[in-house]
């Protein structure tokens, strides 16, 4: 199985380059009290409400036009089908996502909106399609959420504009999954400021990461967590290896802390997050501003069902 370098400077200042005039800049908003030292990211406010159009749109354009003209795939919980159904309408080819059943509907409709198509199956049949790389066998251009190195690379544009806003930055928390958004902003962060610190965010239901940085070795978890962006349930070998020398520590958050921190975020930021979103500020909130110093959150995503958010902040 072919290992995972580490994105370029380079690499990441061409994606730039490449994304700049789709992909916006999102700004550093300070938040909480001043001593809390912590700057929120929305990249809620990107093109089809997320991060991911990020690297989806620089590994579509690196596409040869007659693989791309075949239509492009990928799976997801939604926020990468979404962003695929979006630059897919953008090049005029279609666009298709293995979802799982039980993914927000929220997410469901944005991908059809934007003319892509959901393929719902279960959670095991999603993750076995993975596994086996049966995309080998499909005729669309399979884009991957989490080892395509393009996908990486395209993330990697985030930590260029981290450091350009904030060059003191002294944190950052980032949310982990399949592990594409870290690897490409960790990656990113660390050749450009070896001294930052990547600190990786999961929910205790469902930490495939952890668990496998605890092993030495990916292993598998059961995952049951409202954070459905980040619901994977293993590591594949790829991303754990680069992970795992990228990452300086890891921070687990409960349930009711991603509830608590989309309240702060909803009340206090005016953001509207959906649980992965929430994740960096969760974990964040754990620590001693004297112990992370100035600290970036990104708000990753913020496609969550109404009924799902009026009751968490009916809770507050």
């Amino acid at each position: 199985m072919t290992s995972l370098a580490p994105v370029t400077k380079c690499e990441v200042e061409a994606a730039s380059r490449l994304v700049n005039g789709i992909v916006l800049h999102t700004p550093l908003v300070p938040f909480g009290a001043a001593n809390d030292r912590i700057l929120l990211k929305p990249e809620i406010h990107q093109p089809a409400g997320c991060f991911k159009i990020r690297g989806v749109l620089n590994a579509v354009s690196r596409l040869d036009p007659k693989t791309r003209a075949r239509g492009l795939s990928t799976v997801s919980a939604g926020n990468m089908a979404k962003a695929l159904a979006w630059v897919g309408r953008h090049f005029g080819v279609p666009a298709r996502s293995l979802m799982p059943e039980g993914a927000p509907e929220t997410k469901k409709r944005a991908m059809r909106a934007y003319g892509g198509t959901p393929i719902l199956v279960s959670v095991d049949a999603l993750f076995g399609f993975l596994k086996e790389q049966r995309w080998e066998d499909e005729p669309y251009a399979f884009i991957h959420p989490w080892i395509d190195r393009d996908v990486q690379i395209g993330h990697g544009t985030m930590g260029l504009e981290i450091l350009a806003d904030c060059p003191d930055v002294a944190s950052v928390y980032l949310p982990v999954g399949g592990g594409g958004l870290l690897c490409g902003v960790a990656g990113a962060l660390k050749v450009l400021k070896p001294s930052i610190r990547i600190i990786a965010v999961e929910p205790e239901q469902c930490c495939a990461f952890h668990a496998s940085r605890v092993e030495g070795r990916p292993v598998s978890v059961a995952c049951d967590t409202m954070c459905d962006g980040v619901a994977v349930p293993y590591m594949t070998e790829q991303a754990f290896q680069l992970l795992d020398h990228l990452v300086d520590d890891t921070v687990l958050v409960t349930e009711p802390e991603v509830h608590a921190a989309i309240r702060r975020l909803a009340v206090e930021g005016h953001l509207i997050s959906e649980g992965a979103g929430a994740l960096a500020l969760a974990a964040a909130a754990k620590v001693s501003p004297a112990e992370r110093g100035l600290t970036v959150c990104p708000v990753t995503g913020g496609s969550i069902d109404k009924e799902k958010l009026v009751a968490i902040l009916s809770e507050g």
